[in-house]
C-alpha cells in the first residue's frame, strides 16, 4: 500500500470518526431533552421547559455540521460501498435525530400553556409512555456505537408498546374528558405531549433501521 492510500484511509477513518462522535452527542441531547421535558411536564417547571427549548438550538447546530461533514467527506474522499453506505445512513440519522429533538421541544412548549394539574392516571401512562422512549433512544444510540444489528432489532419490538399505549391514552383521556368537560384543553395538551411521545419512538425506530442497514446492507425484516 502506498504511502498516499495510507495517508487517504487514515483522513477517511478520522472524518468517520468525528461524525460518529456528533451523531453520539446528537442521541445523548436529544435522550436528555426527552427525559427532562417529561419531567418539566409533570411538575410543571416553566423555567426547565424554557431552557430544553433554547438547548434544541444546539441539537440543531450539530445536525448542520454533520451534513458539512459528510458532504466534505463524500468529496473528498470518494467513499464506495460500504463507506458511501454508512455516510448516507449518518446523513438521514442526524435529520431524524434532530426530529427526536424538535418532538421534545414541543412538550415543553406545552408545559407553560398548562395549569400544572396532571391527574394522576394520565400521569403515569404518560410517564411509562416516556420512559420507554427513552429506552428506545438508548439503545438505538448503544446500537450505533456497538454496530449491533440485535440491539437495532429490539427498538423496533418496543415501538409497538409506545403506539398501544398512544391508542390506550387517547380512550382513556377521551372518557376522562366526557366526565371532566372543565378539564378538556388539559387533556388536548396531554393528547399532544402522547403523540409527541409515539412520533419520537418512530423516529427512533428509523434511526434502528438506518442501524441495521448500514451494517448489513438489507432492510430490517418486518420493518
Amino acid at each position: 500500500m502506498s504511502t498516499g492510500t495510507r495517508h487517504t484511509i487514515t483522513a477517511f477513518d478520522d472524518d468517520m470518526d468525528e461524525i460518529r462522535g456528533l451523531i453520539a452527542e446528537m442521541g445523548a441531547r436529544a435522550e436528555t431533552a426527552v427525559v427532562s421535558a417529561m419531567k418539566a411536564l409533570t411538575e410543571h417547571d416553566v423555567e426547565a421547559a424554557a431552557t430544553i427549548r433554547a438547548d434544541d438550538k444546539i441539537i440543531d447546530s450539530l445536525e448542520t455540521e454533520v451534513e458539512r461533514l459528510v458532504v466534505r467527506t463524500i468529496a473528498l474522499r470518494a467513499p464506495m460501498a460500504d463507506d458511501l453506505r454508512e455516510l448516507i445512513a449518518a446523513l438521514k440519522m442526524s435529520a431524524v435525530i434532530e426530529r427526536i429533538g424538535d418532538y421534545a421541544k414541543n412538550i415543553a412548549k406545552r408545559v407553560p400553556k398548562m395549569e400544572g394539574q396532571i391527574h394522576a392516571s394520565a400521569k403515569e401512562q404518560l410517564s411509562r409512555m416516556g420512559a420507554i422512549v427513552v429506552e428506545m433512544i438508548r439503545t438505538a444510540m448503544d446500537a450505533y456505537a456497538k454496530r449491533d444489528v440485535d440491539l437495532a432489532r429490539a427498538v423496533t419490538v418496543r415501538d409497538d408498546v409506545v403506539d398501544q399505549l398512544n391508542k390506550d391514552l387517547f380512550v382513556d383521556f377521551v372518557a376522562y374528558v366526557a366526565k371532566n368537560p372543565q378539564n378538556a384543553t388539559e387533556v388536548a395538551h396531554l393528547l399532544f405531549t402522547a403523540k409527541n411521545l409515539e412520533r419520537i419512538g418512530d423516529h427512533t425506530t428509523t434511526v434502528a433501521q438506518m442501524i441495521y442497514f448500514t451494517e448489513t446492507g438489507e432492510n430490517l425484516p418486518d420493518a
